[in-house]
């Protein structure tokens, strides 16, 4: 891939928690492409909150980091 499709790509990847409502718990954290994740339903109960990229890099570095304790 060249530098403008790689942007074009970067521009269209979402990062996002899903939350569980009932038991204020995360469900998960992870990325995808846009148009991947606004066909995807959501169980009910859960609600998705998008985040930066910086955002998501930290979560996973402090839960790698509590991981390896």
């Amino acid at each position: 891939m060249n530098e403008p499709d790689e942007q074009i790509f970067e521009k269209e990847i979402r990062y996002f928690v899903d939350l569980d409502l009932a038991t204020n718990a995360i469900c998960r954290w992870s990325f995808d492409l846009r148009e991947k994740l606004a066909k995807e339903k959501l169980k009910p109960g859960y609600h998705r909150i998008f985040i930066t990229k910086g955002q998501y890099n930290k979560l996973v570095q402090k839960a790698s980091e509590i991981r390896k304790k």
